[in-house]
C-alpha cells in the first residue's frame, strides 16, 4: 500500500474537521443553546450501554449504566464524568437511582426528556450523513454505513 492509499490520515483529518464543527451545531439544534453538547453526549453515553446498537431493550440483560461507564464510553476520568452526569440529571435529561447491586453506585437511566434528546441526536446524525454522502449511489452510502458500523464495533466504540 503507497502513501496516501491508507485510511489513517484521512479518518484522522475527517476526525479533527467534524469534532471541531459538530459539537456546537448538534448543540445548537438540538437544544436551542450553543453550550449543550455535553448533554448529548451523556445520554449517547448511558443509552448505548443500556442497549447498544441494532439490539432491542431487553429487561435486566444490560448492568446498570454508571457514572463510570459514562466516563469511560466517552473517555473522561470519573470527576469528569460525575461533573456531566451531575449536569445532565439537573437539565432533566438523566434520573439517578441508587443500583441495586452496589448501595455505593448511582444507577442512571434516560428521562422522558433525555429519550427525546436521544432520539434528536440520532434523527440529526442521520441528517448530517445524508448531507455529506448526498452525492454518492445508494450503494454506495449503505456500503460506508456498513463500514462505519464495523469499524465502531471492532474499536468497542
Amino acid at each position: 500500500m503507497e502513501e496516501g492509499d491508507d485510511g489513517g490520515p484521512t479518518l484522522f483529518r475527517l476526525v479533527r474537521f467534524w469534532s471541531r464543527r459538530w459539537a456546537g451545531r448538534a448543540s445548537e439544534d438540538l437544544t436551542g443553546e450553543l453550550g449543550h453538547v455535553q448533554h448529548i453526549l451523556v445520554v449517547e453515553a448511558v443509552a448505548t450501554n443500556a442497549h447498544p446498537a441494532g439490539t432491542a431493550p431487553v429487561a435486566g440483560a444490560y448492568e446498570a449504566v454508571t457514572v463510570g461507564t459514562v466516563a469511560h464510553r466517552l473517555g473522561l476520568d470519573h470527576s469528569g464524568a460525575s461533573r456531566m452526569v451531575r449536569d445532565a440529571v439537573e437539565a432533566g435529561y438523566l434520573a439517578r437511582a441508587t443500583s441495586e447491586r452496589d448501595r455505593r453506585r448511582a444507577s442512571l437511566r434516560l428521562t422522558e426528556s433525555g429519550q427525546e434528546l436521544l432520539e434528536g441526536a440520532r434523527h440529526w446524525q442521520r441528517r448530517v450523513f445524508e448531507e455529506l454522502t448526498a452525492s454518492w449511489a445508494e450503494q454506495d452510502r449503505r456500503r460506508f454505513a456498513g463500514y462505519l458500523q464495523r469499524l465502531a464495533d471492532d474499536a468497542g466504540a
